[in-house]
Formats: structure tokens, sequence, C-alpha cells
């Protein structure tokens, strides 16, 4: 019986980035929103190289005109599509450079809470805010950002390695609470920065607001700040004050 035998054959290209004429991209780097259109252009070498040797690898639709190969996709949805130009001398050596792509998608939700809590806090504790950031691409470019009102309490970013594939993370913030938080609003903010390259509008997607309900103690009881203020202002307008009058001498 005679077995057949397949032979896999593997081809290892090396490529050298440090050629004296390089492969040239325009523009020098992307930044694309995941599923929009994308597009760059490459000239090969600048002179002396065979045109028939330059090339570029990507995916999507390419167009050789001599020494200069445009580049477009449609719709880019490859988390990893960094193309590279390259063209091969006279002594067998590939030359390339490859394009920067930065795939980003902002998150699909966002979310505050209180860690391990509900309910009213007490003053003069210390709470965790918790935000929630799901399905954000790329991680590493993410500066979570905290909010009492409009005020900013803190930033947050990823403390782990991550990838270019959306990820979801938690953030904290540790804080003491007060009696003056006691009806403020907090919340948090997931952005994106993205370099000169991205675009100029903020990409910022906000929570929604958490309101603080902050309890105090009075008479040995808890109860809501602002009531042991209403009563106290109580206390003070019923309260009869003692008045001596003096006769007054000229």
């Amino acid at each position: 019986l005679h077995s057949k035998i397949k032979i896999k054959t593997t081809f290892l290209l090396l490529y050298f980035y440090t050629c004296p004429d390089k492969p040239v991209f325009t523009p020098s780097a992307l930044v694309v929103n995941y599923g929009d259109p994308a597009f760059a252009t490459c000239v090969a070498c600048q002179s002396g190289c065979d045109e028939s040797r330059a090339n570029l690898e990507a995916s999507g639709y390419k167009e050789k005109n001599g020494s200069t190969i445009k580049w477009k996709v449609s719709s880019l949805t490859e988390w990893k599509s960094d193309p590279i130009c390259y063209y091969t001398d006279h002594n067998g050596t590939q030359c390339c450079s490859t394009l920067k792509v930065t795939l980003y998608q902002m998150p699909t939700n966002v979310s505050i809470s209180v860690l391990n809590h509900s309910g009213p806090m007490l003053e003069k504790s210390r709470y965790n805010l918790v935000c929630e950031v799901r399905d954000v691409a790329p991680a590493e470019n993410l500066v979570v950002t905290f909010y009492r009102g409009h005020t900013e309490l803190g930033q947050e970013q990823f403390s782990r390695p991550t990838s270019r594939k959306p990820e979801t993370g938690s953030f904290s913030l540790s804080f003491n609470i007060t009696k003056e938080d006691d009806g403020a609003q907090f919340s948090c903010g997931a952005k994106l920065e993205l370099g000169p390259e991205g675009p100029q509008r903020p990409l910022v997607v906000r929570s929604q607001s958490l309101t603080a309900t902050v309890h105090c103690k009075s008479n040995g009881n808890t109860i809501q700040c602002k009531q042991t203020m209403l009563n106290w202002g109580r206390v003070l307008t019923n309260k009869t004050m003692p008045w001596t009058v003096f006769p007054f001498k000229y």
C-alpha cells in the first residue's frame, strides 16, 4: 500500500525597516471608527527600484501605478489591519514600512455605582465610586474621569495590558462623604484620547448621574442631612430670645 504524504512549505519573509529608501505612506497614520472606510497611498521607493517587485500586504482594494500603490477598504472591521508596503532591491532585500492603523470603538455603555452599597450614605464615611465601561477599543487610549456635578474628582486608566479588540473594565475612586454631598450628583465619563490623527471633537460617553443621599447623626439618630439642617433652622426660628432694655441717658 502506498500512502500519500502532504508536504507543507512555509515561506518566511524578512522585512527590513532600516533601508535608506523606505516606502512612504500618506497619511503616516490612520485613526478609523469601527466600520468606517479607510484609505492610504504608499510610494514604495523614490528612485531606482524594480517597480514590479513593489507590493502592499493588506486586505481590501489595491491599485498599483508604478511604485505607487493605493489602498482602500469600504468598511474597516479588522482590529489588526496595519498594511505593509515593501519592495525587493537588487540584493534580494525586502525594504518595508508599516502604516499604523488605530481602529476605535466608543463604549456601548458607561455606568456608575457605589461599591457594595445601596441606599443612603453616612457622613464622615469612606466609599468607593465604581465606573463600568463596556466594549471600548483601544482600551489603552481610554481615560475615565469621575465628577461631582461639573467638578472633576479624579481620573483612572487601565492598569493591565490590553489588546486592540474591545474590552470591558471597572474603575474605582475612593472618597470621604460629607454632609455637603447630600443631594450632590456623581457621574463618570469615558474618553478616548487618540492623538492629533484622531477626531477633533471629544470622544466622550457619560454615565447617568447618581444622586447622593447622605445621613447625619443627630441626637443619637441618623437622618438626612438636609432634614437636620432644616430642623436646626426651625429651632432657631421658634426660640424666644430674652432682651433687656436699658434706658438711654443724654
